[in-house]
This record gives structure tokens, C-alpha cells and sequence, in this order.
């Protein structure tokens, strides 16, 4: 193996599962830290751990040139990036292509060709993978024309935009035209891009994501799909595999789909193509892809027995693809649910401090990817997730009853969480029927509001 050392340009309970696998492979790991991370759990876990500077990420994990030098300073031969900060900056794939450090993940360009939502809108369409109804527009003229075609309601989107930031609902065609103004303002501002597009609006739909592996020279392979569709906000909060009452062809046809759309861009590393699942017409569209590990990558570790790390490094490393697609099977269901340091009583206002005290599940099925032990600080500048809880068995009820249980097993002290709220969930007759849509829980919210009123 080329990588003897790697750098981990992340923190939190992603270093910590990056760690565990690089020190499972004999190599050594150098954690970027900043000052507000000295003393993780990561940082004392790994070989060595290295501050790159003040605990805000602009100032820290979000420096490029200060990543790749850490990198080179320590001896590294590779980076990991984990998810979130650089991980899908072309920025930091290409620096290290210049420097000669193993960027382990896509490659700069491939990280390009999907970050524009309209290239890659149109990679999907060369591929023959289907997308919404719409497309861009550079005025309002086209707008109007493109919307008469769609008709309403329909989504105005930013091209610079991501994860439900930037959009726009439009359900009078009357309102395009200042809601066009609106949207495009707002992205300029917010992304340094004013470009929008228009796509149909699917009104109950479901987010389903495909896990793909590709070699860097078109050979690609899927390991199941995961639905997401439990989110708050756009954000995810419980995931799953396999995607509860998917009609068969549908999950086949997604399948099919993603492995065309990473063999046409010949997709380096582990990455994943999200789709729509238009519950209504049954049908699916492309959405987006992330060129990088996902937070919910454990669910189909559990599912298929493959360590997603091991693989990207492996990749990387110029190992190749060592999993064809027969070798993937699907063995029962997982189920996991983020844990985050908020207070649900208070509109989910992060919960920074001190844990005194965290216990942990365990037992058959249950796995914890987390660096939270007792007296871990939760710094305030900081995504608020804090664990995921995942749970394994043999059938979708099975691991639900895990996950249940392990739930009301755990405790955490010291800080608010959302571990009655995830349990809450849980025990929410649609989502225990499986197959609910995107606006599950805004439509829970919303009963609950009324009652409370009442």
C-alpha cells in the first residue's frame, strides 16, 4: 500500500470513525485539530493530532493551503476529507493534486462537474437518468415561457445552492416574477452566484440517495439505497436502508441509474446519487450528488458488510474497485437516527457545554459512531450533531425495536438533545408503517401545533 500516513482534515464523530478504520489497516493517522478540539476524543485517539488553528472554521478547518501544509509538514501521504468543511471543494482535491498528496475521494473536476447543479443536471440527462421537469433560465422571459410549460406549482432554485438553501415555492405564476427577483437577490448574496433554475414542484415526495463505488476509470458499482426523508428543514434526522415500500422496479431502476450517472463522469471513490420519488406519479428524478462519504454511510454498512473507509482508501491508494457488484448483497435492515445537542422545547437552539456524563447502547445490532464520552465539551461553532445510533436486523421491524430500545438506553448529561424527539418519531404509527414522505414531520409539527392551541 502507497498510504502509510493519512490526514484527517475533520472532526467529531467522522474523525473518530476514519481513525478506527486507518488504524485497522496498520496506517497512521495525523488529526488536523483546532484549538477548541485539542483535547477530542479524536485527538487522542489518533497518532498525532496537530492544531491548524483558532476553533472557528474559517479560520481553522475551512483553510486549504493550511490542510494540504499540515499535510505535508506531518509526512503525510494522503487526505481524508470526512464530510462537510473541504470535503467537496475542488479547491482541496486540486491543491493536493498539485502537491502530490493522495486527495482521498474524487477527483478536482469530478468534484466540479457535480457541484454545479446545472452541470450536473445536465451529466444526468446525457446519462440518461431522469430529472425534474424545468431547467435553467437567464431571464425573466424565459422564465414565464418555461413556466407555462411546467405549470404550477413549481421550485426556483439556486444553482450555488444546497440542502433546501435557496429555494423558492412558487404557487401563482402571477408571483414568478418577483419571486424570481427575490430567489436570484438571495443567492447572489448567499452563494456568490445569482443564477437560478425552475423545477417542477413534487408535492409528496420521498428522498432516496443510492451508495455508489467507482474506480476512476468508468467501472462502477451500487450498494443499495437509503431513504432520507424524515428531515426537519431540509436537514436529515433518521435514515434507512432498504428504503421501506419502494416498489421493486422503481428501487431497481434507481439502482440502475446512479451507477450510469458516476460510469459517465468515470466517478473516483464512494459517493452518493440522491433522487425524488415522486409518490404520486411514481416516478424519480435526480437531484443531486454528493461527491464525498455521507453522515448515513453506517446503515449501509450494516446492511452489506462493506467498511465504506476501508474502500475509499483502498480506491485512493490505487487498489481499484475489490468488490464487484455480485459480490453486494443486502442482508435485513438498518435504521439510524442523529443524535444532536439541541432543545427541541426551544425551536432546536443548539446546546453547547459540558457532557458529564454519556452512556452509550450497546448490544445485538446496535452500533454508536460518536466522540462524545463524559466530559467531552460540545463547542458552540460547530455543526450540533453530536451521534448517530444505528440499529441492525433481520427485518425493518426488528431493526426498529433495536433502535427503540437503544434509544431509551441512553443517556446524556449535561446538555439538551433530541432523544426524546428521535424516539418520538420512532414511535409515529406512519413511520413505524414505513414509506412516509419529506413533509412527515412538518405535517406532525403542524398537528401538534393545532392541538396545543386547542
Amino acid at each position: 500500500m502507497t498510504i502509510r500516513r493519512i490526514l484527517i482534515a475533520n472532526r467529531g464523530e467522522i474523525a473518530v470513525r476514519i481513525i478506527r478504520t486507518a488504524h485497522a489497516l496498520g496506517l497512521e493517522t495525523v488529526l488536523a485539530v483546532s484549538e477548541a478540539d485539542r483535547d477530542s476524543l479524536g485527538a487522542r485517539m489518533a497518532t498525532r493530532a496537530l492544531c491548524i488553528g483558532p476553533a472557528r472554521p474559517g479560520e481553522s478547518y475551512l483553510r486549504v493551503e493550511t490542510i494540504v501544509q499540515a499535510a505535508l509538514g506531518s509526512g503525510c501521504d494522503a487526505i481524508h476529507p470526512g464530510y462537510g468543511f473541504l470535503s467537496e471543494r475542488a479547491a482541496l482535491a486540486s491543491l493536493c493534486e498539485a502537491e502530490g498528496v493522495i486527495f482521498i475521494g474524487p477527483t478536482a473536476a469530478q468534484i466540479e462537474a457535480v457541484g454545479d447543479k446545472l452541470r450536473a443536471r445536465a451529466e444526468a440527462i446525457a446519462a440518461d437518468v431522469p430529472v425534474v421537469p424545468g431547467g435553467p433560465v437567464d431571464s425573466l422571459a424565459e422564465a414565464q415561457a418555461l413556466a407555462a410549460g411546467i405549470g404550477a406549482p413549481l421550485l426556483i432554485k439556486a444553482v450555488g445552492g444546497g440542502g433546501g438553501r435557496g429555494m423558492k415555492l412558487v404557487e401563482d405564476l402571477d408571483d414568478l416574477a418577483a419571486t424570481m427577483d427575490m430567489a436570484s437577490a438571495e443567492a447572489g448574496a448567499a452563494f456568490g452566484d445569482a443564477r437560478v433554475y425552475l423545477e417542477r414542484y413534487v408535492s409528496q415526495g420521498r428522498h432516496v440517495e443510492v451508495q455508489v463505488l467507482g474506480d476512476g476509470a468508468g467501472k462502477v458499482i451500487h450498494l443499495g439505497e437509503r431513504d432520507c426523508s424524515v428531515q426537519r428543514r431540509y436537514q436529515k434526522l433518521v435514515e434507512e436502508t432498504p428504503a421501506p415500500r419502494l416498489p421493486d422496479a422503481a428501487r431497481a431502476a434507481m439502482h440502475e441509474a446512479a451507477v450510469r450517472f458516476a460510469a459517465r463522469l468515470d466517478y473516483r471513490g464512494a459517493g452518493t446519487v440522491e433522487f425524488l420519488y415522486d409518490m404520486a406519479r411514481e416516478q424519480f428524478y435526480f437531484l443531486e450528488m454528493n461527491a464525498r462519504i455521507q453522515v448515513e454511510h453506517p446503515v449501509t454498512e450494516m446492511v452489506t458488510g462493506v467498511d465504506l473507509i476501508a474502500e475509499q482508501i483502498a480506491i485512493a491508494d490505487g487498489q481499484g474497485l475489490r468488490l464487484a457488484q455480485s459480490d453486494i448483497a443486502i442482508d435485513g435492515a438498518a435504521i439510524e437516527c442523529r443524535i444532536n445537542a439541541e432543545d427541541p422545547a426551544r425551536d432546536f437552539m443548539p446546546s453547547p457545554g459540558t457532557v458529564r456524563r454519556a452512556h452509550w447502547p450497546t448490544g445485538k445490532g446496535i452500533r454508536v459512531d460518536t466522540h462524545i464520552v463524559d466530559g467531552a465539551k460540545i463547542p458552540p461553532f460547530y455543526d450540533s450533531m453530536i451521534a448517530k445510533i444505528i440499529a441492525h436486523g433481520p427485518d425493518r421491524a426488528t431493526a426498529l425495536a433495536r433502535l427503540q430500545a437503544a434509544l431509551r438506553e441512553t443517556r446524556i448529561e449535561g446538555v439538551s438533545t433530541n432523544l426524546d424527539f428521535q424516539a418520538e418519531i420512532l414511535a409515529d404509527p406512519d413511520f413505524a408503517a414505513g414509506g412516509v414522505d419529506t413533509g412527515f414531520l412538518a405535517r406532525r409539527a403542524a398537528r401538534q401545533a393545532e392541538r396545543t392551541e386547542t
